[in-house]
């Protein structure tokens, strides 16, 4: 639904800042339309996070909007919404798929033929548009329908008009629970075409510490020891690992080795080796979408094999399952589930090696593959996951007591507010949706992205009461996050662009100019961060909220399960608008 020109830009700019649309509004017969008498849905209660097909029959001449993401039957790609003109007694199908984190849909009704439809904010819920009464008002922003070339089915786009009262039918959206886990098992999320208890699972996976005296590798069961460079038989072990699963997907396997050698000595330093599983895509197999995180850990440095509840703070890890097989398990998560469908561009899943060292895989990935060896490839749009999960909905209170930090009050080497974070103690972390280029901190610089990750965020994920922008407007550029974080309440997620990128996504601006999305948790502020500690146990224990008081009772598997779908998610509707409407560097 969102494009890159300079009008939708700025009305994307316009809505993330205006104040929502408040008050009731007049009753309209809307030319008579009634949803209750001259329309039926089948089935009435959806099932959140899955394509299911929906039947919609006219019992009078009308036209229905329907504002989800649909399976076009007709070309195989995923579409964000269409128009649709019925006469009486006619029915259509539509593989629809209903929001995995909402309990409310609509569908919008008007009178035949209809070009002009009222749409939500950026910043609110069909529910809350529909329980304030947004389809009896005058003033809605809008879209209009873009007439279909090679499909059936229409699209729609903005358009700087506001549009008149519509009819309204609202349907019920149920997620299912796997029958294998229970609620504090991270149930709640374990269903739909991506989930995060299968996140967490592969993150169990890659994270098992279980001794095997038969790998010679780590001798465990899991992956761990993933220190980026030559020589590194565990580090081997685990691109193997994701490369045979990659490829079980269905996707092609390329993978890069680079190395290069030290300007001020001439010796060769460490390798960057990548793992990248593609999909190549219909219409234009030279626009690349990419989606990464990097596989590698922190490696030990200074005694960095020291427990830190014991001894302090050191650095490196033997399993980094924040840093960053979360966001592994996650890319992992994505490709599976994506590798089914049919995309206008191709996908890339994208493991990174040496991100620890200077984000090396990435570089060397789009320097020389991209630049050099592909020369005519366009990479449109960049998502990258790299420590998420240990944020909202728990890891308040940490990381004194409990076990974190040496388990004892006082712990805190930093109680104060971090003029480059947030607080440390107490609140619930805000989870962060971070995009860029940008230059300036008190400028939106990339409202397309902003307005996307604002659009999906607020319906599709559920957290409209949760989420909030971020500018650093009349704020100092050294502080400002903090700054209008504070002033905002302490928002749970924030939505924001950085002015200066530490992980993979920094790369991909800096050497294509691509605009990027970021998911993301605690970075400095976890007390496990690249410590050995940074264990599967550790995240469970921070995210636990039984007892606390802040966040629902919610046992440390659930809440970090919840924060892992979260993010996936997201990243997963990220993909499917950015395949039908890329948006591009607004720098360029």
């Amino acid at each position: 639904m969102f494009g890159h020109g300079a009008n939708r830009a700025l009305f994307l700019v316009l809505v993330v800042f205006s104040a929502a649309f408040s008050g009731c509004f007049g009753e309209t017969d809307n030319s008579g339309l009634n949803s209750e008498r001259d329309i039926i849905v089948n089935p009435e209660i959806l099932s959140g996070g899955v394509f299911q097909p929906v039947t919609i029959t006219a019992k009078a001449d009308l036209s229905v909007y329907v504002p989800y993401l649909i399976l076009n039957e007709e070309n195989g790609f995923v579409q964000n919404s269409t128009v649709i003109d019925l006469k009486s007694g006619d029915s259509i199908q539509l593989n629809m798929l209903a929001p995995p984190r909402t309990d409310t849909g609509i569908i919008l009704l008007g009178e035949y033929g209809r070009e002009i439809w009222p749409v939500r904010s950026i910043d609110e819920s069909w529910k809350t548009w529909f329980e304030r009464r947004g389809y009896d008002a005058s003033d809605n922003p809008a879209i209009q329908r873009v007439e279909a070339m090679n499909s059936s089915l229409n699209t729609v786009d903005y358009t700087n008009v506001t549009a008149d009262p519509v009819s309204v039918i609202k349907l019920s959206i149920e997620r299912q629970m796997a029958a294998a886990f229970s609620e504090s098992e991270g149930g709640r999320h374990s269903m739909g075409l991506v989930d995060g208890r299968t996140v967490f699972n592969y993150i169990n996976i890659m994270s098992d510490e279980t001794v095997d005296l038969a790998d010679p590798a780590d001798g465990a069961v899991g992956y761990l020891d993933r220190w980026a460079g030559q020589g590194n038989l565990a580090y081997e072990d685990a691109a193997q690992y994701l490369i045979t699963t990659l490829e079980g997907f269905g996707l092609e396997v390329i993978v890069q080795r680079f190395v290069y050698d030290s300007l001020m000595t001439g010796a060769q330093n460490p390798e960057a080796y990548n793992v990248c599983g593609y999909r190549f895509g219909q219409v234009d197999p030279n626009k690349w979408m990419v989606f990464g995180a990097h596989f590698d850990i922190a490696p030990p440095v200074n005694g960095g094999m020291l427990d830190p509840h014991l001894f302090g703070r050191t650095y490196g890890t033997r399993v980094g399952a924040y840093d960053n097989t979360a966001g592994t398990s996650m890319v992992l998560t994505v490709a599976e589930a994506m590798a089914a469908y049919n995309t206008r561009n191709t996908m890339v899943f994208c493991l990174w090696s040496g991100e620890e060292g200077g984000k090396r895989g990435s570089d060397f990935w789009t320097d020389y593959w991209v630049k050099e060896d592909n020369p005519d490839v366009e990479v449109t749009n960049y998502v990258n996951l790299d420590m998420a999960g240990v944020n909202w909905p728990g890891g308040g209170g940490a990381p004194c007591g409990e076990g974190h930090g040496g388990g004892d009050g006082n712990c805190d080497p930093q109680p104060q507010i971090d003029p480059d974070g947030y607080p440390k103690d107490e609140e619930v972390w805000p989870m962060r949706v971070y995009i860029g280029p940008s230059l300036d901190h008190d400028v939106m610089n990339q409202p397309g992205m902003v307005g996307l990750a604002m659009w999906i965020g607020s319906d599709a994920i559920g957290v409209e009461e949760q989420m909030s922008p971020l500018l650093g407007d009349g704020y100092d550029a050294a502080t400002w996050k903090v700054d209008d974080w504070l002033a905002k309440d302490r928002p749970e997620i924030i939505v924001y662009e950085d002015t200066t990128a530490r992980s993979d996504h920094a790369t991909f601006q800096d050497n294509l100019g691509t605009v990027t999305m970021g998911f993301g948790g605690l970075v400095d502020g976890y007390w496990c961060y690249h410590q050995t500690c940074d264990t599967v146990d550790e995240m469970i224990d921070w995210m636990d909220t039984t007892g606390k008081d802040y966040g629902e009772e919610r046992s440390g598997t659930s809440n970090l399960v919840d924060a892992l779908d979260t993010i996936t998610w997201w990243a997963t509707y990220s993909f499917f608008h950015l395949d039908e409407q890329p948006i591009r560097n607004a720098y360029l």
